[in-house]
Parts: C-alpha cells; sequence; structure tokens
C-alpha cells in the first residue's frame, strides 16, 4: 500500500470508495480456489422463499419479506450456516423473473432502503419482482457490531511527524478491532464481497432465475462486478451506477475521496453563500476558512450532545460527508449548519451524521438518535430490524472494506511515512484530509484481506453490463467507471452522465430512463451513449441521489 508512498502520495491523486474499514479477517476464495476440489453446496441451490408480510408497522403492506439459508464458511458448508433477509415487490404484469438490488455502502441494508424508496423502481415492476436483500454481516443478516466501546473511532493526531502520537493512535486501532470481534460473533471472518457474491448466486438460484439481473449502486457496483468474475456464465442484464475502483490501493482512495469531498464542499458553498441564511456568511473566500476554524475548534472543544456525548470536528466531518453527497440535501445542511453555528445545537447536524434526513442511494446510516445497541451475538437466524446493532452500518462498512483490501503495513512503516501522509491528505482537502486519513488507517493490524478482486475481476466473458459514470460524483470519481469498464472488458458499456451528485439513477430522468429500458428491454446506448446535466429534480424523493 505505501511501497512509494513518500514520492507517489503528493503526486497522484487516485481513486475511492472510502476506506472506512476494520474487521478482523478477509473472507473469501483465493486465487487458488478454483484449482482445489470444491464442497457440496448441493443443498443450498435447492431452496424456495417463503414469501410473506414483511414485520413492522412502518413497512409497505404490498412489501414481501422471506430469507434463504447460506453457508457461513464456502470452504466448510457444513461448519454452521447463516440466514439472509429478502424483500420483494412483485411484478404487476408478466415477469421475466426478478431483478436483484443493492444500494451500496458497504454495509447498507437493502430492505429499509427498499422499503424507503421504493416507488423509485416501481417501473421496473412491469417486467420483474424488484428484490433486494441484506448483505452477510449487514441489516437483519447476522449484523456484526463494534459495541458501545468501539464506536468511538480514534482520529490521527494532527501536527508533528514521527511517534507524536502514532504509537498512541495503534494501540487504540487494535483495541477497536477486538472490540469489533468481541461483539460480532463468528460472521465476522466470513464477511466480504468474496462471500457476498456467493450468497447472492445462491440468491438468484432460490428465486427461481437461470441468470441474475441486477441494479447496483456505489458498492453494489464492486459487488456485481466480483459477481461477473465468479459467475461469468449466470451475468443476465446487469445495470452498474456510481462505479467503484477495483484496482486502486486504500491511499490512493482516500485521496480521491478527500479531493471529491473537497469539490462538494466547493459547490455548496458557492451556492450558501449567495443566501443572507448562510452561517458562514456571504464572502466566498472566508466562508470556507470559517468552515476549517470551525471543525478546529470542535476538535479541540467538543460540544455536548442532547444523549450524554461529545460532538467534534470529526463528527461534523462525517456529517458534511453525508450532507454533500447531494444537492437536494444542500437546503436542509445550510439549515442544521446554522443550528450549531448559531445555537450550539448539534441535533440536526447530528441528523445527517445517522441518516435521519435521508441519503443518497450507499449512504443510508443506521439511525443512530440513542447510545449504541449493547453487545450482541448472533446465532445465524434472522434479526428482528428493531435489534439491529446501532453502529451495524460503519461496523460493516470497516470490516466489509477490510476484508476486501490485502494490503497491510506495519507500525514502524506507517509511523515512518506519517508526515508524507498528513501532508498528501492535508493538500487534497482542508476539511476531508484528516477524516480521510484516519479511515485509512482503520485496517492496521488486521491479517490482510482477499486479492481476488484485484488480481482476478478482470477481462469477464459475460453479457454487455451497462456501467452509469456521473462526472460531478462526489464519492466514486467518473473516472473509476472508465477505468473499470477497460478492466471489465469488451462486455461493459459505458453511460456517461454529465451530471453532479452521486450516482444517477435517482438524480437523472435520462439515467433512469435508460437504465430501466435496458433492464426492461435490453436496449443499451449505442457505445453506451450520454445523458446531460440536470436541475437537482426529485426522480425519488428527497435524499434519493
Amino acid at each position: 500500500m505505501l511501497a512509494t508512498l513518500s514520492t507517489r502520495l503528493l503526486v497522484r491523486r487516485c481513486a475511492g470508495a472510502s476506506a472506512l474499514a476494520v474487521a478482523l479477517l478477509g473472507a473469501g476464495l483465493p486465487a487458488t480456489a478454483a484449482d482445489r476440489p470444491q464442497p457440496d453446496l448441493t443443498r443450498f441451490y435447492h431452496q424456495r422463499p417463503a414469501w410473506a408480510a414483511c414485520p413492522g408497522a412502518d413497512m409497505p403492506e404490498d412489501l414481501e419479506c422471506a430469507k434463504v439459508t447460506v453457508p457461513l464458511d464456502y470452504a466448510r458448508p457444513g461448519a454452521g450456516t447463516l440466514d439472509l433477509a429478502l424483500a420483494r415487490y412483485r411484478a404487476t404484469g408478466p415477469s421475466h423473473g426478478s431483478v436483484v438490488l443493492n444500494f451500496g455502502g458497504p454495509g447498507g441494508a437493502g430492505i429499509p432502503e427498499l422499503a424507503a424508496e421504493g416507488r423509485q423502481f416501481m417501473d421496473l415492476t412491469n417486467g420483474y419482482d424488484v428484490v433486494t436483500f441484506d448483505p452477510r454481516g449487514v441489516g437483519r443478516s447476522s449484523p456484526v457490531s463494534c459495541g458501545e466501546d468501539g464506536t468511538a473511532v480514534p482520529a490521527v493526531p494532527r501536527h508533528g511527524a514521527g511517534n507524536d502520537g502514532s504509537q498512541d493512535l495503534f494501540r487504540q486501532l487494535r483495541q477497536v478491532a477486538e472490540e469489533c470481534a468481541r461483539n460480532s460473533g463468528p460472521v465476522l471472518p466470513h464477511i466480504g464481497t468474496v462471500n457476498a457474491s456467493r450468497d447472492l448466486d445462491v440468491i438468484r438460484q432460490a428465486l427461481g432465475d437461470g441468470k441474475l439481473d441486477y441494479l447496483g449502486f456505489s458498492y453494489g457496483t464492486r459487488l456485481g462486478a466480483v459477481y461477473a468474475a465468479q459467475f461469468p456464465d449466470k451475468v443476465g442484464r446487469f445495470a452498474l451506477d456510481g462505479v467503484d475502483t477495483l484496482t486502486e490501493s486504500p491511499a490512493d482512495q482516500g485521496l480521491a475521496g478527500a479531493e471529491g469531498q473537497q469539490q462538494a464542499l466547493d459547490d455548496f458553498l458557492d451556492w450558501c453563500t449567495t443566501d443572507v441564511g448562510c452561517p458562514f456568511g456571504q464572502d466566498r473566500r472566508r466562508a470556507g476558512d470559517e468552515v476549517v476554524r470551525l471543525v478546529r475548534s470542535l476538535d479541540r472543544d467538543p460540544v455536548r450532545t442532547d444523549f450524554g456525548g461529545s460532538f467534534t470536528g470529526q463528527d461534523l466531518v462525517g456529517a458534511l460527508a453525508q450532507g454533500l453527497y447531494s444537492r437536494q440535501l444542500w437546503p436542509p445542511l445550510e439549515r442544521a449548519l446554522a443550528s450549531l453555528v448559531e445555537d450550539g445545537d448539534t441535533r440536526r447536524v447530528l441528523a445527517f451524521a445517522s441518516g435521519g434526513t435521508g441519503l443518497p442511494h450507499g449512504r443510508r446510516l443506521t439511525d443512530r438518535t440513542g447510545p449504541p445497541a449493547a453487545p450482541r451475538h448472533t446465532d445465524g437466524g434472522l434479526v428482528d430490524a428493531a435489534d439491529v446493532p446501532a453502529d451495524n452500518l460503519p461496523a460493516a462498512l470497516m470490516a466489509i472494506n477490510c476484508a476486501d483490501d490485502p494490503d497491510r503495513p506495519d507500525a514502524a512503516r506507517l509511523t515512518r511515512e506519517m508526515s508524507t501522509l498528513r501532508a498528501a491528505y492535508d493538500h487534497a482537502s482542508p476539511v476531508f484530509g484528516r477524516y480521510r486519513l484516519t479511515q485509512l488507517l482503520l485496517c492496521y493490524g488486521r491479517p490482510r484481506g482477499t486479492d481476488f478482486i484485484r488480481e482476478r475481476v478482470k477481462n469477464v466473458p459475460t453479457a454487455k453490463m451497462l456501467l452509469v459514470g456521473t462526472r460531478g460524483d462526489p464519492a466514486t470519481p467518473y473516472r473509476w467507471t472508465v477505468e473499470t469498464a477497460r478492466r471489465l472488458g469488451p462486455s461493459a458499456v459505458v453511460l456517461d452522465n454529465k451530471g453532479e451528485g452521486h450516482t444517477g439513477y435517482s438524480s437523472s430522468m435520462c439515467v433512469h430512463h435508460k437504465v430501466n429500458d435496458f433492464l426492461l428491454y435490453g436496449t443499451l446506448p449505442a457505445s453506451g451513449g450520454s445523458c446531460p446535466a440536470e436541475a437537482p429534480a426529485a426522480v425519488g424523493p428527497e435524499g434519493a441521489g
């Protein structure tokens, strides 16, 4: 990861969906697994879900839920199982099967997302059952957790180099990992995209489909690409929106993420300072300095929240990161920041940090308006929605990203490179740099994850797949779409969305229609085609991105 970091990080600003990651084991299929005798999975491929009304007072009446059972460890299917939660809207007319949705994260639970945003996908019910699921370790499917003591992620020391707090930081990171292991149960060593992809194929068979038709957003594009590499002959119509990188190191991903978020913040401030209600005033240059000053002030002197905790500058940065994913969120973000700056009221910004306002695809967090849930273990069965740990999304995001990452520098090397890292990340963004650098380090000390994604997910011999890249995407840069399409090979066709925001399906009517035409009718634009920038509009409800 840091082989040539001293010379490379300062000149190269590469890619990244968040490297927010803390897990113990990279699960998955090693590069040589295909050469070994494969275990018998027959019983898992002979299931039929028992669909029924979804439990919960807030669930739509026409949304149905079920479960499928998968092996905990695909290498040892007799060693235990876990249940995956499914949900679907039935096709309203003649159906040629199911289209499976993944909303991203990693760590995003599909069922609450489909329940909340389902009307965006009703056009697809003209030809499909619209299905989603909570991946392993997520939501109701054996959710991982880091417990109350593991939710406070330590921040990178701001100034200096060498051993100025680095050793203490590494000690705290080890403690976080131990808390995650204590609270997550047996699923944690078997989490990750390679296993989630194998689960997806069990789901495909359980739905009765010979091929998988799939719509993935953000991290869901990584899952789709891994599935295409593992099961190329089972790929039906695949649409991947907000395309993730398959090759960038976490260090490069973090830099790209910091740069993208800084650009989104700059765009927000351009808009905010034209309004007399902007809490940072109407002087655009001064407004940027005021944001930096506010973050650093809160890092020095956190404010108390209504729930007894403290709200730091890094908490504010996390809330900003969520609120900047879509222009539709700018007005409520402005009001939330005004409440914080003018009244010291953290409630609205905490709502952004927890996803309470509704977030773009792949970024909806578990509601965390209170303290974390008590530590718990799961036995592989479905968990009631009310019992999903409050920190499940960040804990799962950390676990999955680490399981997918083979890079593991040691403390000595990280300490030597810390000064260079700080300089590179601060240069990328004075607001988001420290936050993203902390995220980069969260895999420290954990066993390396799988190298399957970097080494094997390429040149996939599948049917045509539609990859949507948005030019102004702050989380998954457009160039990732182009790079991933090139890596996947001739089967990948790129749709160039000239708009802004994370993903295009819910913010661009053009993208929405082109994706639907492909999924429903197999119609692909010539050479992928393009979509013009559109005014921030409502394809779906506020917050869909």
